[in-house]
């Protein structure tokens, strides 16, 4: 890996709390180091300033005025944080790390300091029509005019109905009674990741409106994102809603079939969504549906991140690639048949991994694994 900089003296004396960070949020942190072993980038790169109690650190120096804004130390650890949250997993203090995190990029990605990719994803996502239009083109289930609030509402992620547009059109054969509403626009998550969390709320906000009632997202991070702004009450990730949907009521299950390769029962692993699992904690629902259909093989690096993290591995390709190398490397060693992902930038990451490396599993997000099983 290339030499990481180091931190600048500043030019001035400490001045005291700059107001960038919750002072809450940021003195939670008791620098155990608890983090450490399940940070990815951390066990890449075993560099201290690539753990989440080193960013804390910086986030503290330029909290304090120890740090100038400038800084190349904390221009490149903004970015190089992946932003899975699986250190709030272990963390005995409760550190709210993820929302640190969006406020150092509030304050680190401004302006002429974004990053060109994530200031020209932001741009592109605000515009609903595009978005609409885009998902026509390619497919995706049509709209179904305004949204009905006593029906669930399908939300057409702002990605995933032009670069999967077969995901929402495979919903909708397992909720028919789902309308998908017009007018959506991007949840805000996108946003939220990447310097923006103040438009990203506004964008929330927006989407709740459209769809009065019960919201469901294809996205583990959409989803995580929507049900910390609206409420968990308001929104469930796809695996949650169908489990639940058929353990209620095991009439509205469709009849589904055992998937086989040349006369075997599939072999299939799942990446979690990081988002979904550390910040909803949604681990069971999609495994249970897999094993419904197929031979469930968990993954050693299951929850893991697999390097794709939005915009991350646009902004980190090489860092990015060799987070996921050990996911492809267990995929191939397991056998697997299928590799389910939950989240269309996991999808992205793990189909391009896939094709780089040769391998003949085959990429599919949840839903159209189940599709594939749906007895005709």
């Amino acid at each position: 890996m290339s030499a990481e900089p180091g931190p600048s003296t500043p030019s001035h004396a400490p001045r005291g709390p700059r107001g960038i960070f919750d002072p809450q949020l940021l003195s939670a942190c008791i620098s155990c180091g608890f983090c450490l072993p399940v940070c990815p980038t951390y066990a890449v790169t075993k560099a201290e300033a690539d753990s989440p109690r080193g960013r804390i650190t910086l986030m503290r120096a330029l909290e304090e005025g120890r740090l100038d804004t400038d800084d190349p130390a904390l221009a490149a650890q903004a970015g190089r944080c992946l932003g899975c949250r699986r250190c709030e997993t272990v963390c005995p203090a409760g550190v709210r790390y993820g929302e640190l995190l969006e406020q150092w990029r509030d304050h680190q990605w401004r302006g002429l300091h974004s990053p060109v990719v994530a200031g020209a994803l932001r741009a592109g996502v605000r515009v609903t029509p595009g978005l609409a239009a885009a998902g026509a083109v390619r497919g995706a289930a049509r709209t179904t005019g305004a949204a009905d609030p006593l029906r669930p509402h399908l939300m057409l992620g702002c990605l995933e109905r032009s670069l999967f547009p077969r995901v929402s059109r495979a919903v909708l054969k397992f909720v028919p009674e789902a309308d998908v509403p017009a007018g959506q626009g991007c949840c805000g998550a996108l946003h939220a990741h990447n310097g923006s969390s103040v438009e990203a709320a506004a964008m929330a906000a927006r989407l709740g409106e459209t769809m009065p009632g019960t919201i469901v997202s294809t996205s583990g991070g959409c989803a995580a994102y929507l049900a910390h702004q609206l409420g968990e009450g308001r929104v469930q990730e796809i695996s949650q809603f169908l489990l639940a949907r058929w353990e209620a009521d095991p009439s509205r299950m469709p009849r589904l079939r055992r998937l086989e390769i040349e006369g075997r029962p599939a072999r299939v692993g799942l990446q979690d969504s990081c988002q979904l699992r550390n910040g909803l904690g949604v681990v069971a629902p999609p495994r249970e549906l897999i094993r419904r259909v197929a031979d469930y093989v968990e993954l050693p690096s299951a929850a893991v991140c697999c390097g794709g993290a939005g915009t991350y591995s646009m902004l980190q390709p090489e860092l990015s690639r060799t987070i996921l190398k050990p996911r492809l490397e267990q995929a191939s060693e397991l056998g697997l048949d299928y590799l389910v992902a939950l989240n269309v930038v996991c999808t992205r990451q793990l189909r391009q991994g896939v094709r780089r490396a040769g391998l003949q599993v085959q990429v599919l997000h949840l839903v159209e694994l189940l599709e594939l099983a749906l007895e005709d």
